[in-house]
């Protein structure tokens, strides 16, 4: 590649667009545009790869057709904006009007091609764009990237089965052993009508997801103002104390604040309940590992079931990459680990959490769940799972954050390939509580 060659990446679900964008940019003096990506998960994947290591790895201009799908157009550039800001973006639409124009601006979009797009427009607009991202990663300085990697922090869901199966007691140690191990860890509890991790906490903090919810820029500062800091060092950023509020935490609304955690914290667990909602199904489709917390028995196990049906048909993640959790487990019961895997479809975790009801009363009924003895069985086993879960790993350390050395492995070094992929598809709509599917309406711009 040439020093000083503009690298283009063009997104477009239109074959025959794409053919003929491609021709266009060939032409373009100066250049080198990239093969034409089909969807907006490839997309945001590769540029997540080439923003790995540093800002220079990644394009400067990205063209987006309203029609990309699955996620609309509009979304994908937000998205583009929060998470690689030294890209410059440019939505391709066939409706230029000045609402649209508007739109894509506040969405974070520098520049908007109408169609048909001509040689002319797409040289100017190709050219403005590739010097203002330009100069940004000059200001950035040479190798800086001001997230880190480009995806961010690792995300990591915690989903019940059913109510009452330990998903919040398993959100709050997962997180406290990622803090543990050194890594600035967020707690986010998105079990928004009936969520208890400020119960479990012992915490009484007025802001909550949803305010953040109708707020477009998520700064750090703004974050800052969200999320309470809690004694054991988690930033916890909790469910309203009011449930109906629920319904202001929109899937878009969801997408954008874990993008921001993401880029702000080096692990991000999300508590999303058993109640599937269109806030919980955007974390679960876009989290690096999603847990299912079940108990063996009958009833809980059917919950499983029917949760990964549920993500399948709505396309937000497939059972072999969903990692199932057995909490409560004794060699007793009929229903051990491996019947669950072959019942459900999904990976169950290696580790499995032990019945310790005495061990987790006291610290219950005081709300002082990051008070749970070291020693015991229950907390060293959900510790060893944040490190299968990709959560902590390499350097152990014990509850006050000194190394401990190998008798006691709080947290175990991730093995190989434990964190699946991301669900692909289409996500779900949350409408006044309740969750429907629909395909995505091809409107300007790629909204509905």
């Amino acid at each position: 590649m040439h020093p000083t060659a503009t690298r283009i990446l063009p997104a477009v679900g239109d074959a025959d667009l794409a053919h003929a964008l491609t021709g266009l940019l060939n032409r373009l003096p100066g250049t080198e545009p990239q093969p034409p990506i089909g969807n907006s998960t490839s997309l945001l994947d590769l540029l997540a790869a080439l923003g790995s290591e540093s800002v220079a790895g990644l394009p400067e201009v990205v063209l987006v057709h309203e029609r990309i799908g699955p996620r609309p157009a509009l979304e994908v550039v937000r998205e583009i904006a929060l998470r690689f800001p030294a890209v410059g973006t440019v939505l391709i639409t066939g409706d230029a009007s000045p609402a649209v124009y508007s739109a894509a601006m506040d969405s974070g979009a520098r520049g908007v091609l109408p169609l048909p797009v001509g040689y002319d427009d797409l040289a100017a607009r190709v050219e403005a764009v590739a010097a203002w991202s330009t100069g940004v990663r000059r200001h950035l300085g040479p190798g800086e990237s001001p997230f880190g990697a480009g995806r961010g922090g690792t995300l990591v869901t915690v989903t019940g089965a059913k109510g009452g199966v330990g998903t919040t007691l398993t959100a709050v140690q997962l997180a406290l052993a990622a803090q543990a191990s050194g890594r600035e860890t967020a707690l986010v509890d998105l079990d928004l009508q009936t969520g208890d991790v400020a119960s479990f906490l012992d915490v009484q903090f007025r802001r909550s997801v949803a305010d953040l919810a109708g707020i477009s820029d998520l700064t750090p500062g703004v974050l800052q103002d969200a999320v309470f800091a809690h004694e054991s060092g988690l930033a916890l950023l909790l469910a309203p104390a009011e449930g109906e509020r629920a319904e202001e935490v929109t899937e878009t609304a969801a997408r954008q604040l874990l993008v921001a955690l993401r880029a702000r914290y080096d692990a991000v667990v999300v508590d999303c309940g058993a109640h599937l909602d269109a806030a919980g199904a955007a974390a679960v489709e876009n989290a690096d590992t999603a847990l299912l917390v079940t108990t063996p028995d009958v009833v809980a196990v059917r919950g499983v079931k029917r949760q990964v049906r549920l993500w399948d048909r709505l396309q937000i993640r497939k059972a072999e990459d969903t990692l199932t959790v057995v909490n409560r487990h004794t060699r007793s019961t009929e229903i051990q680990p491996p019947l669950i895997a072959r019942i459900t479809g999904t990976r169950v975790a290696r580790t499995t959490v032990p019945a310790g009801f005495k061990e987790l009363q006291g610290c219950l009924d005081s709300s002082r769940m990051h008070e749970l003895d070291s020693k015991g069985a229950v907390r060293q086993a959900l510790w060893a799972l944040a490190g299968e879960a990709g959560l902590a790993g390499g350097e152990r350390r014990g509850a006050d954050g000194d190394r401990t050395d190998g008798g006691r492995a709080l947290v175990p070094a991730q093995p190989p390939g434990s964190a699946p992929p991301t669900g692909k598809g289409l996500v779900p709509y949350g409408a006044r509580g309740t969750l429907t599917t629909r395909r995505r309406r091809r409107g300007p711009a790629g909204e509905g």
